[in-house]
């Protein structure tokens, strides 16, 4: 990702979308968290793509924890999500930033379900109430476990906030890139333009001798 502007730009919208994750602000389940790490993976270099949406998902965790919820700071139901997260980041590390926003939005789609089948892979072979079999894994992928909510409800939700905030993240990138690139492109012919000004004038100054 080229230019200071762009990465300010992803910085601000990372912060934005980890803002989101604020109780009662969004439905369940409707998370710019999958967004966030998918893009991240796109936009940021190296280094900067992991530790820094996993480090913003880490604080508003452990703030959620232990002011909201009152639970301990970290506990290891949190171990799914973030191998969960660190593979949204590895899926958008395979894009490029100059894929087409149409594509960029497929691979944030992709991300929410290689999230859906991480967590609840993870859940059935934890939880003593899923049979391990593949009845059972299928159960944890659809149905869920008696008197909780079908999973399948949550996973519909994740699909639609990873479409949607990738599709604004995404968006928001091209639309920076166009006006950057546009910028520029004024600036050189500036520069050009100052550039032919005075050889101009002394041709037409050696015109006027002749």
């Amino acid at each position: 990702m080229k230019g200071k502007s762009s990465i300010w730009l992803a910085a601000a919208l990372t912060i934005v979308f980890a803002l989101t994750r604020l109780p009662y602000l969004l439905p369940m389940n409707f998370s710019a968290a999958y967004a966030l790490a998918f893009c991240a993976g796109v936009y940021f270099p190296r280094r900067l793509a992991w530790w820094l949406p996993l480090g913003i998902l880490l604080v508003t965790d452990i703030l959620l924890n232990v002011f909201y919820y009152h639970v301990p700071a970290l506990g290891p139901s949190m171990l799914a999500n973030y191998l969960s997260y660190a593979g949204i980041i590895w899926l958008g590390r395979k894009f490029s930033a100059k894929s087409s926003w149409l594509k960029l939005v497929s691979g944030g789609l992709l991300g929410a379900v290689l999230f859906y089948l991480i967590t609840n892979s993870l859940s059935w072979w934890q939880a003593p109430g899923y049979p391990k079999t593949l009845a059972g894994w299928i159960q944890a992928l659809t149905t869920g476990l008696p008197g909780y909510p079908p999973t399948w409800t949550f996973f519909g939700n994740s699909l639609l906030s990873s479409g949607l905030f990738t599709g604004l993240f995404a968006g928001a990138m091209k639309w920076s890139e166009k006006m950057e690139a546009a910028e520029n492109e004024a600036a050189e012919n500036e520069a050009a333009d100052a550039e032919a000004a005075p050889q101009s004038e002394g041709a037409q100054a050696e015109e006027s001798k002749a």
